[in-house]
């Protein structure tokens, strides 16, 4: 499927999750044929969620696989092409710009990157076999499933203090634990987790396994100062150490901010070179939502569109 110096696409779509098949959607049903690279690992973050419940039109809930392959039926209903494989590199410099997969050249007119934020995970492999069965990485995605129920939180940044106290509107008990005794929250984030009488902050502590058995049951942790381990009963484990945007591949060529997320002009999708646009996480680093996600997609495909029609593309 590789393509030709004079085979120049409308419209490349690099990622696959809620933004970028919102994007191919849009982009197919305005005639622009474009063509996503999907990636080897396709649908985005929403491929490990077992229960979406917060998306609209879904009144009985759906799980994320279902959900993507729903929406990529959709963009495929309106001639979106598909790609499974990962773009190496990309030469924005002049147009067509230049996506390689592999030794394998496409060229485009307009690109649009969606290619998310991935979730920081602690890397133990109980944690992983626990996916989407007691072990997140976000609270306001999953918190209601913890009614009623202990869990813990792991992190020791704002984003840590902020799931810990969003939790405490489901579970009946919120663990926070950080590894150190110094917490990188900010001062009034971390007085309002330890005045809240339902969290529990232990420091000095990580986590060396996660057991259960169709879900998580119990942490074993460990005290970093002594090495003596402990069982901490809880149903869930909520991992709030940071999202890491996927943008390596852009680096030293579209704006970025300190952390890496694309830097988009306010109000739209542009990134900083004209013809390329930015769509979800990979743009994100607030809300980091499945329907916020398309949302933006949606806008990448109209000002591609636009971009392109204002070019006499």
């Amino acid at each position: 499927m590789s393509a030709q110096l004079n085979e120049i696409e409308k419209v490349i779509i690099i990622g696959s999750g809620p933004a970028g098949l919102t994007a191919a959607l849009y982009a197919s049903r305005a005639m622009l044929k474009p063509l996503m690279i999907e990636g080897e690992e396709a649908g985005g973050q929403l491929m490990l969620t077992s229960d979406v419940e917060n998306y609209p039109g879904f009144a009985n809930g759906i799980t994320g696989p279902e959900m993507m392959e729903i929406f990529r039926k959709q963009a495929e209903r309106f001639g979106t092409r598909f790609l499974t494989r990962n773009v190496t590199k990309v030469d924005f410099s002049s147009r067509p710009f230049k996506v390689w997969v592999g030794d394998k050249l496409y060229q485009s007119k307009a690109v649009i990157v969606a290619t998310g934020a991935s979730a920081k995970y602690i890397g133990l492999p109980s944690e992983k076999s626990f996916m989407g069965r007691g072990v997140s990485a976000c609270a306001t995605c999953d918190g209601a499933f913890f009614k009623n129920v202990p869990v813990a939180v792991i992190g020791g940044g704002d984003t840590a203090m902020e799931e810990a106290t969003f939790m405490t509107r489901f579970a009946s008990r919120v663990f926070l634990l950080h590894r150190r005794d110094v917490f990188r929250a900010s001062k009034i984030m971390i007085e309002k987790v330890r005045k809240n009488p339902k969290i529990e902050v232990r420091t000095n502590v990580v986590v060396d396994e996660v057991t259960g058995g169709d879900t998580v049951s119990n942490l074993k942790i460990r005290d970093t100062v002594t090495n003596k381990i402990s069982d901490l009963e809880v149903k869930g484990m909520f991992v709030a150490i940071g999202h890491q945007p996927n943008t390596s591949i852009f680096k030293n060529i579209l704006e970025m901010n300190e952390v890496g997320y694309l830097k988009i002009r306010p109000g739209t999708t542009y990134t900083s070179i004209e013809g390329v646009f930015a769509a979800g996480d990979v743009a994100d680093p607030t809300y980091r939502q499945a329907i916020t996600a398309a949302g933006t997609g949606c806008m990448a495909a109209i000002d591609c569109e636009r971009w392109l029609e204002h070019h006499g593309d």
